[in-house]
């Protein structure tokens, strides 16, 4: 796969490229691109990283599975492909299959309800910057008011991530899957 980007060529030039780099060993021990952009800005990679870790992978209720539902439907409502990309990765370390990962890149399709109450969540927070009430309903049927929250700033953290990334114009490693065919 060639480097590829959301809509233009790179604007911010990576500190450390990663997308040219082939050889397993040599990509384990570089920063990915986006970590190589942001240390363009090291006081604020500080900070991007701080609330990101634990939206990430922090000990909340929240699954893995269910983080990866709501990031990689933010990355493609912000038309992310960096971000989609990279998350396509994580998604499939939890359990998420290449079916599931393409119909989250569209249409959404059929989902069980739990599912398709958060790709609803993120489909209305990116179109309205709000959530209806039916679907505040269904995911507060399931989730504390604690874990509501970490919802809102989890897809709220990925928009942002998802704006950097287009903008700055991040190239997508070499390794890394684009949009699903």
């Amino acid at each position: 796969m060639t480097a590829e980007t959301a809509k233009h060529g790179r604007r911010i030039e990576p500190l450390l490229d990663a997308s040219a780099s082939h050889d397993f060993a040599d990509r384990a021990a570089r920063p990915i691109n986006i970590q190589g952009t942001l240390a363009r800005s090291p006081e604020l990679a500080s900070a991007f990283a701080a609330l990101g870790l634990p939206l990430l992978v922090g000990q909340r209720s929240l699954s893995r599975r269910d983080k990866e539902l709501v990031i990689l439907r933010v990355g493609w409502k912000s038309q992310s492909v960096y971000e989609f990309g990279q998350h396509t990765l994580f998604g499939r370390a939890e359990g998420l299959t290449d079916k599931e990962i393409g119909q989250l890149a569209g249409a959404p399709g059929e989902w069980p309800p739990n599912d398709a109450a958060l790709i609803a969540f993120v489909d209305e927070l990116c179109e309205n910057n709000d959530v209806t009430d039916q679907t505040w309903a269904a995911l507060a049927s399931r989730f504390t008011d604690a874990d509501l929250v970490e919802l809102l700033l989890l897809a709220g953290y990925y928009r942002m991530v998802s704006g950097l990334l287009n903008a700055a114009g991040v190239e997508l490693e070499s390794w890394t899957p684009g949009w699903p065919e």
